[in-house]
């Protein structure tokens, strides 16, 4: 039996996995990366989707693909660290809420959705995840002063932000996220990371670097397959600019579908 996705005019289905570790954890990042879901679930729907949690029952039944047989697009939210081990490293002392259990749902949702020819936005640990799914590496633990990158812009609030600008590459599909469709364009970003991408992955191009050389977006050129490793759903952001790229991914979906 096939399964149909979102007919016409209607929310399109966009899959989100969700955190498996509490927020009650002592470490207050934890707290933040599951709020962070939340908004991109708000942040989704108010943009005309229909987020649908993904979780990591059925991962290894087939109920996983069931569930992507049903939607039009995925998000990779933001989290804990990858565990080195993924991209062939031993873990250190600075990463933390590592958890297999959250790595192989992030990984099986990622990979099906790339297979299924799904539209595919990760955003910071999603950014990460995407690296290493393809093949390549990260750094993991930033060198003082590189962390986080820039002071905190009082325009937009601290929260656990430093905010910076970035170039992002002409007709690129971030780009097209924040409104321009063959131009590039400047984005303020709330940016908070401690890991990067090191070895970027060979089949993916790279559509914006800060300028201490974070490579802050990517993409698969062969697909709609896209990154950021800032927060574009970050609280302390103008309305409009939160909802934009997340409304543009909505179509982007729509479109697909």
């Amino acid at each position: 039996m096939q399964i149909s996705r979102s007919v016409p005019g209607s929310r399109p289905r966009i899959g989100v996995p969700v955190r498996l570790t509490s927020s009650s954890d002592p470490d207050p990042r934890v707290a933040e990366a599951n709020a962070l879901f939340e908004y991109i679930v708000e942040l989704l729907r108010e943009g005309g989707g229909e987020p649908v949690p993904l979780t990591a029952a059925g991962t290894d039944d087939g109920g996983l693909a069931a569930s992507l047989a049903t939607l039009d697009g995925v998000v990779l939210p933001g989290g804990g660290d990858l565990d080195p081990g993924l991209y062939g490293e031993t873990r250190s002392g600075a990463c933390y809420d590592v958890s297999p259990a959250q790595d192989a749902l992030d990984a099986a949702v990622a990979q099906q959705a790339i297979d299924a020819g799904l539209p595919l936005l990760g955003i910071c640990r999603g950014h990460q995840l995407l690296n290493v799914l393809y093949g390549g590496t990260l750094v993991q633990d930033m060198a003082p002063g590189t962390v986080m990158h820039r002071e905190p812009a009082p325009a937009h609030g601290t929260g656990p932000w430093a905010w910076h600008e970035v170039a992002v590459q002409a007709g690129s599909k971030v780009a097209s996220l924040y409104g321009s469709e063959s131009g590039g364009v400047t984005v303020k970003i709330a940016s908070g990371h401690h890991q990067a991408v090191a070895r970027v992955a060979g089949a993916l191009r790279v559509t914006a670097v800060a300028e201490d050389g974070t490579v802050e977006a990517l993409e698969d050129p062969e697909r709609w397959v896209a990154s950021v490793q800032w927060h574009p759903e970050a609280l302390e952001l103008p309305a409009g600019e939160r909802l934009a790229p997340f409304r543009a991914f909505v179509e982007v979906c729509r479109n697909r579908a």
